[in-house]
């Protein structure tokens, strides 16, 4: 008798008869238990029904059945939370035929804080927790820097911290470049720097025509009175206000507030460009490469996408898009329930919004080709690393070590990650290093800790290697006796399959010299215009990059540290209270019980810790 179990259309069949017409979720399963996709329904039955059909389907639905041997289902009250638990599924699990957006960030935005008498200007990323007003988002950090220059120029609003502002005495270098108004030593009232802030309010709201209106009467006035200092300094804030405008690109006059998103697929990838539309005006634009599920089609791909992409973003109320998805009032809806308010999308044919669209999709044209090239020569450059280094294969997944630290202080090491589509720096990683190596100066016991830190994790979360996240090679930054210590720390926690090649510098250490060794190999070296070298040499460096920049961050971070980091129950907020006061940690260690009590949000007993952990300090 055939026991053989029953797969693909067999298999899905007999799922039918558990199933009725509630909405859901269904995972499709290979024999290995992998999820290959995730999906969701109206009417599970109906939906699962169309996959147990011999024929009728793409290459890839037709692939996908045939590599599944079970099934799992969830149901759900409504079609609703079907797509929203879908959209966690793919996710947490990255199904093989879903489309997946893979890098998904946080973007940036401009706060006017209102917690301060004179307001501070400033960058902002994550949770909107400090009170004030917040104008975004910008694609990008650059965007906001450049916005912010110009704002400096025009409104002449502080950018330093708050204890920066008490401990001044005389105005600091932006005042004397004309980029901020110097509330600080009272060069401007608090009357007239409020009047700033309001301008550079109504500016980031979009009524820039009002704002310059008001500054060329003010002008105007300052001249009639003969304050002709006055008068020029607006002139060059009206100069300045026109070039920001000028440098914004396109500044729709009838689109108010949108995210334009256009989607270009060509040869099964994917490229959906994203602009952001805030008060009038362009807010810059980011590329996106979202994974297309072995070949899903652009209905698809779109709906995929909105849904991971405002999954932890407010999206704005019109979203226009290229190309229609495939359930608009079931996402529409999903959105609105993420901003608490109506989400409407539109696929423009005509009008200001077609030509907005029309600009997207051509940024998405040519950054996919951009892409689609630069893999091209990415690809290259893995077949000539495998060929120099005679692996089996061209890495997908190449780790690079190196440690940073400075006579034993603050160690670090760190770690970047490089495949064929270049540096994967979401996959970065730095870690501090907390055994005794780092203080005795030791660079092996170092690569040792982050080593086994390392892969100790990764046996751990991925022992029988399912994921991508396994290295097909290691590159170390030194010669022989790195590369034996480090092949002896593999050994030891059982991992000896991975290929490692040390880079060492070479004679007189110079740049194109470099020397190569792998564990029972002699030393060699490339050729000095070869391009894999090149190629090694940029890995190496961006690695070296990565562990100095996480170095100088934890440097920085134990030189502001204050003997107000260690009292319990002073955090970050009451620490602002207690400098801003007191001018100075030492300050506050010398104050008295009555002045610790008189700073804003220390409590009666709070102070009395303080004083008790200063005097037992003597």
């Amino acid at each position: 008798m055939n026991d053989k179990p029953r797969t693909g259309h067999d298999l899905i069949q007999d799922s039918l008869k558990t199933l009725d017409g509630s909405p859901g979720v269904y995972r499709m399963l290979n024999a290995a238990s992998e999820v290959l996709y995730v999906g969701k329904a109206r009417n599970l039955k109906a939906r699962v029904s169309n996959y147990a059909r011999p024929s009728g389907h793409s290459a890839r639905i037709a692939r996908m059945i045939h590599e599944t041997a079970s099934m799992m289902f969830l149901t759900t009250r409504t079609e609703l939370e079907a797509l929203l638990l879908e959209q966690n599924l793919i996710k947490q699990l990255k199904p093989r035929y879903n489309v997946l957006l893979r890098d998904d960030k946080s973007f940036p935005n401009i706060l006017i804080s209102s917690e301060h008498p004179y307001p501070q200007i400033k960058k902002h990323r994550g949770k909107k927790s400090e009170k004030g007003a917040y104008f975004g988002p910008f694609a990008s950090a650059g965007a906001v820097n450049r916005t912010l220059n110009q704002l400096q120029k025009v409104f002449l609003l502080r950018n330093c911290s708050d204890s920066m502002f008490e401990s001044r005495t005389r105005p600091c270098l932006q005042f004397q470049i004309k980029r901020c108004s110097a509330p600080c030593v009272e060069k401007i009232s608090r009357e007239g720097y409020a009047t700033l802030v309001g301008d550079a309010t109504r500016f980031l709201e979009g009524k820039t025509t009002s704002v310059q209106a008001d500054l060329a009467r003010s002008m105007a006035e300052a001249s009639e009175a003969m304050e002709f200092e006055r008068a020029a300094a607006l002139r060059d804030r009206i100069k300045a206000l026109t070039q920001v405008q000028q440098t914004q690109g396109i500044n729709p006059a009838n689109v108010a507030e949108a995210d334009v998103v256009a989607l270009h697929l060509e040869h099964g990838q994917a490229c959906v460009q994203v602009f952001f539309i805030r008060a009038n005006q362009s807010w810059g634009n980011r590329d996106f490469y979202p994974k297309t599920g072995a070949g899903a089609e652009e209905p698809e791909i779109m709906e995929a996408f909105l849904t991971q992409f405002y999954d932890d973003k407010d999206p704005p109320r019109l979203v226009l898009l290229s190309h229609t998805v495939e359930n608009p009032d079931l996402v529409a809806e999903a959105l609105a329930v993420r901003a608490g308010r109506k989400v409407e999308l539109a696929v423009p044919l005509r009008g200001e919004k077609a030509e907005l669209v029309e600009n997207a999709a051509r940024n998405a044209r040519e950054s996919l080709a951009r892409r689609m090239a630069e893999s091209t020569t990415q690809n290259k450059l893995l077949v000539g690393l495998a060929e120099a280094f005679d692996l089996d294969t061209p890495p997908q997944r190449i780790e690079v070590y190196d440690n940073s630290h400075i006579q034993g202080t603050n160690a670090v090491g760190g770690m970047i990650v490089a495949g064929a589509e270049g540096f994967l720096k979401s996959q970065y990683r730095k870690f501090n290093i907390k055994s005794d190596a780092g203080a005795n100066s030791d660079d092996f016991g170092m690569m040792k800790e982050v080593l086994t830190r390392r892969f100790e994790r990764l046996l751990k979360e991925d022992p029988e290697r399912k994921t991508d996240m396994w290295p097909d090679l290691l590159l170390i930054d030194g010669g022989a006796g790195q590369v034996s210590a480090v092949a002896g720390i593999m050994s030891e926690l059982g991992v000896e399959d991975i290929p490692m090649v040390g880079v060492a510098k070479g004679i007189d250490r110079d740049a194109g010299k470099e020397e190569f060794h792998r564990p029972g190999e002699r030393p060699f070296a490339l050729q000095r215009n070869d391009p894999v070298l090149y190629f090694i040499q940029r890995l190496r460096d961006e690695a070296h990059r990565w562990a100095i920049g996480a170095h100088r961050a934890k440097r920085a971070k134990a030189v502001s540290l204050t003997p107000l980091d260690d009292i319990p129950g002073i955090g970050a907020a009451r620490k602002r209270a207690l400098l801003a006061h007191f001018g100075s940690a030492k300050a506050v260690a010398r104050a008295g019980l009555a002045d610790l009590q008189a700073v804003e949000g220390i409590s009666d007993t709070m102070a009395k810790t303080i004083s008790d952990f200063f005097a037992a300090r003597g």
